[in-house]
């Protein structure tokens, strides 16, 4: 991807985002009793972790983290194989009556949570499905919004933000690209 970048958050921009959504899910569910949170392949486990990480520090409680790869529920990218059976990309743990946390790094037009909502409904049904992400950048084609957001960045529909973990990438930061000429 070549042209303009622009940093949106560095590590440290990152960590307080990070702490600030770990402290309003925790008010929003009165604590952080019975809560589960689903990180979306890729850059949302990590995400997911970090969150459970902060809401251990804070409220003291250990809140289980699932990995969820919502890819073979999309309905706007060619199938590779069959389509999804039962428990195809499912969590491999009991959701019934949960309150989920789904994590993503970026929201845009939210067919990726759409997506993982099916995968999850497919698994069980829960008390509640919210949904943490660290970009919200806008251009919906779902009604679909977030919950918790770490940061609103308005952007072009030919620019693209590029979310950098250290777990994956070596280094935590998240970039707006423009298109070249753009």
């Amino acid at each position: 991807m070549t042209g303009d970048t622009i940093l949106i958050l560095d590590a440290d921009q990152m960590r307080r985002a990070l702490t600030r959504m770990a402290h309003e899910i925790l008010e929003r569910n009165g604590g952080a009793r019975d809560l589960l949170l689903v990180g979306v392949r890729t850059r949302g486990v990590p995400l997911s972790q970090r969150l459970a990480g902060r809401l251990l520090s804070i409220e003291g409680t250990t809140v289980p983290v699932l990995e969820l790869d919502a890819a073979p529920y999309r309905d706007d990218r060619p199938r590779r194989g069959p389509g999804p059976g039962p428990g195809a990309a499912a969590p491999i743990a009991p959701i019934a009556g949960g309150r989920l946390v789904l994590v993503d790094d970026v929201l845009y037009t939210g067919r990726t949570a759409r997506a993982a909502i099916d995968a999850l409904m497919q698994a069980g049904r829960p008390a509640a499905i919210q949904l943490a992400v660290l970009i919200d950048r806008g251009h919906r084609e779902l009604p679909i919004r977030a919950d918790y957001v770490g940061k609103n960045v308005p952007t072009a529909r030919s620019e693209h933000i590029s979310v950098r973990l250290h777990e994956i990438d070596g280094v935590d930061d998240v970039r707006l690209v423009r298109a070249p000429g753009g």
